[in-house]
């Protein structure tokens, strides 16, 4: 094949594999739990029993371990711990059973705050004994209050401290919250009895289509991150020594941590394969905990560390600094559209001398056509000769036949790991740009913004140099703004604010380039009349 040839299915090729991603994002989501309304409802009880507290760190599946699975319980509100962010609900059974947050930017579909815990999932600070008679006796019993049923921590924190007594032994939950919804827990037990803890099953706030983590995130005493999504849960994973266990969605988690001490994870399968997080407890156990929207600031406030919580996927060695440098050029900005369009900017002055070079390449392609055309004739019957004049004819006119694909090879993966930023940033949410977007993390209400895309990526394509001699693969390139189109409309707006400034500044670069090659040639003329001239 010649290069010529390969240049142009290569394009094709990313054209296609970008509009495949971009469909399977839409068209086929990961899982996600619908929530309903009301936050004291039935518990369900797992499909897999509690791990074996024998071992340091080993999930069983069902019928080798000593411990039952949590029984069937109807819960009902024992305590309420209120902040100006949240309202957090503790149930007859010591667990979080909802968290409601307060702040204008979360609200659910009917603009009510929003509850982002499944009522009808395990709860965190769940306990679940290794004993199976313990554990049943454990969910028919509640725990007593301590003290005061309500907990003020709006500018302060509260402690809670909850009882269950039990046949055998005493439960108690000394649970200190901040206002940011993070807390402390102290758990002991007044006699040796191996039990587990849970962060419970991760947030349900998200009810989006798109192909975002949700699942569990360990971070290893060795700081690799460790993600187990949803569905892909086998019920053996274990981790000895974790940093970090959180059960996360798009914006939210409920997230166990201890950077001292460790925590000896297990991760259970739970129905549909999806994992539940499982932590090793003591008779005097300490451990701390959050519950809330990854946002980078708050949980960079709680400890630096826990920003690693905030996951991105595919390409988080591109997305983890690209967010960064987003958050940092926020800070000075104070808007989220203009630092987008800034951070833009930058990634475009950066990329500018390769996509210079391979801008002029595509140009001095367009002119060799007519040349490359004549060998095509010319040496139909032999191809390896006609690669051998092909090559002679770009050596000689500096022109690279793979020059032009080097930009998008290179855009490619950064509008991935921009779309995992933009996708998945806490941040976004009820940012608001200009005047008709609200919420960059939400579609455009108008269509503005995608339709604006399509125009730019056609402006684009028409001074964009091209020599597609193949009619279908011509007609793939036309369309293919309106296909960008057409499914641009379900993103967030803050991307297809990215990918419209992009084109924006890829237009501006291609006139110029253009203009330079302009001079270019006529200097080049000049040069050559000249040469003629002295003869």
């Amino acid at each position: 094949m010649e290069q010529q040839d390969l240049q142009k299915r290569l394009l094709i090729a990313l054209a296609l594999s970008f509009l495949v991603f971009i469909a399977f994002t839409y068209f086929f989501p990961t899982q996600n739990v619908s929530q309903t309304a009301n936050g004291n409802a039935t518990q369900s009880s797992t499909m897999n029993q509690a791990p074996d507290a024998n071992t340091k760190s080993a999930p069983q599946t069902a019928g080798t371990s000593a411990a039952a699975a949590a029984p069937v319980t109807v819960s009902q509100s024992l305590a309420t711990v209120t902040s100006n962010h949240f309202i957090m609900t503790i149930d007859t059974y010591g667990r979080i059973a909802q968290m409601e947050l307060l702040e204008s930017k979360y609200k659910d579909e009917n603009g009510k705050a929003l509850k982002i815990l499944d009522p009808n999932e395990v709860k965190p600070l769940e306990i679940r004994f290794s004993d199976a008679a313990l554990n049943e006796e454990a969910f028919k019993t509640p725990y007593t209050i301590v003290g005061s049923d309500t907990i003020d921590v709006t500018t302060a924190s509260g402690t809670l401290v909850l009882e269950q007594r039990l046949s055998s032994l005493t439960v108690t939950k000394k649970i200190t919250f901040q206002p940011t919804g993070a807390y402390d827990i102290a758990v002991t037990t007044s006699s040796e009895a191996p039990y587990f803890i849970t962060p419970g099953y991760r947030p349900v706030a998200d009810h989006s289509m798109y192909m975002v983590v949700r699942g569990a995130l360990i971070k290893t005493n060795d700081d690799i991150i460790k993600t187990i999504e949803d569905g892909d849960a086998k019920g053996d994973e274990s981790f000895a020594d974790a940093k970090i266990a959180s059960a996360l969605d798009r914006y939210y988690a409920s997230l166990f941590y201890d950077f001292d001490r460790g925590l000896d994870v297990s991760v259970l399968k739970e129905k549909d394969d999806n994992p539940l997080i499982f932590v090793k407890g003591n008779s005097n156990m300490n451990l701390h905990g959050y519950l809330g929207p990854k946002d980078h600031q708050v949980l960079k406030a709680i400890n630096p560390e826990l920003t690693d919580a905030i996951e991105f996927g595919w390409f988080s060695f591109l997305a983890i600094p690209f967010f960064k440098v987003l958050l940092w050029i926020h800070s000075y900005i104070g808007n989220w559209g203009w630092a987008i369009i800034i951070f833009t900017l930058l990634v475009k002055t950066v990329l500018f001398p390769l996509s210079y070079k391979g801008m002029m390449s595509m140009q001095k392609l367009k002119d060799l056509a007519p040349k490359m055309k004549d060998l095509r004739e010319k040496y139909k019957g032999d191809p390896a000769k006609m690669n051998m004049q092909m090559m002679e004819l770009y050596k000689k006119h500096g022109a690279n036949p793979m020059g032009g694909c080097l930009p998008m090879l290179l855009q490619i993966p950064v509008f991935f790991a921009l779309y995992r930023v933009l996708l998945n940033a806490d941040e976004l949410q009820g940012a608001s740009w200009m005047l008709w977007i609200n919420d960059l993390s939400r579609m455009d209400p108008y269509f503005i913004l995608p339709v604006l895309m399509g125009l730019s990526m056609f402006v684009q394509q028409k001074i964009t140099p091209s020599n597609f001699t193949d009619p279908l693969q011509e007609k793939i390139f036309r369309w293919f703004p309106v296909m960008m189109t057409v499914f641009f409309v379900y993103f967030p707006a803050g991307l297809v604010l990215y990918w419209l400034v992009n084109n924006i500044f890829t237009i501006a670069q291609q006139y110029y380039i253009n203009h330079m090659y302009a001079k270019h040639k006529e200097a080049a003329i000049a040069l050559h009349h000249k040469g003629k001239d002295g003869k």
